[in-house]
């Protein structure tokens, strides 16, 4: 048994150090050693809300599901692998033998474990025992906090697939966080030939127009979508993204998406059920989509980031030590001092 730190959610807006202990991997494991995690928006609802959607949380919890680390231990029949080769960490654990991991559809597995859910412990602790399948090799090169994008970019480039962006299609981007900023920088890199973020906080507006947003707008100074629909310059746009679902975005989308286009919901609804426009959708025949975390997208993910640091890279604005984790969900809570991605350290 080895200890090590365990960064764990008590009670909602309230993290505690404390120390735990990890064996040594089983067969077919790695023993990680966890040096950054990105915070998620999950982690923020768990943190802000006590629950995500309709789960609650059930304290104490170790969130954190966007790390990289170095490999410490081999289990027993793991090759390839080295101690002291650096990876990034898959999240998600799949059986691999229900049937929809058998029709590729291994997002919604019968049987997934994501290590972050209650029951199964994230990563913000400095050790974690994964199966071999969960390590991606860290290009060489790139920088371990920047490296952390790769999980929440995997989502999406799913998003993509759902959202079947054509050349010179038009879209709306509600949100722009983290999740939103790499939704615009993959919009441009798939050929839309003009995106519009909608983001109340200034300097995420910034940010937006550095992943490559051709017209932000803000909803606080203007009605969104009238001015949406007067920047798409054709009466509306052909696929709206809602990366933030609240304060009734996703009607929003409904309305300002053209007859026939997709609407795709990338973000988690707060609330336990969600009511929505339903014959503005009805009568335009729009196209409904939800995106469950991604689906072996990752090595997309990374050659993305390995090719186009100048879009990804910005969006990590801030590191904060695994001491001062309480202070570093606030502020990502706040969307203060222009936070885009926040990353906790633990090396």
């Amino acid at each position: 048994m080895s200890s090590m730190r365990v960064a764990q959610l008590v009670r909602r807006h309230q993290f505690e150090l404390t120390e735990g202990t990890i064996s040594d991997p089983g067969p077919g494991e790695v023993q990680v050693k966890v040096q950054s995690v990105g915070i998620c928006g999950s982690d923020l609802h768990n943190f802000s809300e006590g629950s995500v959607g309709d789960m609650p949380s059930e304290y104490p919890m170790v969130l954190g599901h966007e790390p990289t680390g170095s490999v410490l231990k081999l289990g027993a029949g793991v090759t390839g692998w080295s101690p002291g080769d650096k990876a990034l960490l898959e999240p998600a654990v799949y059986c691999y033998h229900c049937e929809f991991c058998r029709s590729g559809h291994h997002n919604v597995c019968d049987d997934l474990r994501f290590l972050s859910q209650p029951g199964d412990p994230g990563y913000f602790r400095d050790y974690v025992n994964i199966p071999v399948e969960c390590l991606i090799p860290l290009p060489p090169g790139m920088d371990m906090d920047y490296a952390t994008l790769f999980e929440p970019l995997a989502v999406v480039v799913h998003s993509m697939k759902v959202a079947a962006i054509k050349m010179g299609d038009v879209v709306a981007v509600y949100g722009a966080g983290p999740i939103g900023l790499m939704t615009v920088a993959c919009l441009k890199l798939s050929g839309a030939s003009r995106v519009i973020a909608v983001e109340p906080v200034a300097a995420r507006r910034d940010l937006a127009k550095t992943a490559g947003a051709d017209v932000v707008i803000d909803p606080r100074s203007e009605d969104p979508r009238a001015a949406v629909i007067e920047a798409s310059g054709r009466g509306g746009v052909n696929v709206a993204i809602d990366c933030v679902t609240r304060e009734g975005t996703l009607d929003h989308c409904l309305h300002v998406t053209r007859k026939t286009g997709h609407v795709v919901v990338t973000g988690i609804p707060p609330e336990p059920k969600v009511t929505l426009d339903y014959h503005v959708m009805r009568r335009k025949e729009l196209h409904l989509f939800n995106v469950r975390r991604s689906n072996h997208d990752t090595e997309t993910a990374v050659e993305l980031m390995k090719d186009h640091p100048d879009l990804f890279q910005p969006i990590v604005t801030h590191t904060r030590p695994i001491e001062d984790i309480q202070a570093g969900f606030e502020l990502a809570e706040a969307y203060a001092d222009g936070v885009g991605k926040l990353v906790i350290r633990l090396d």
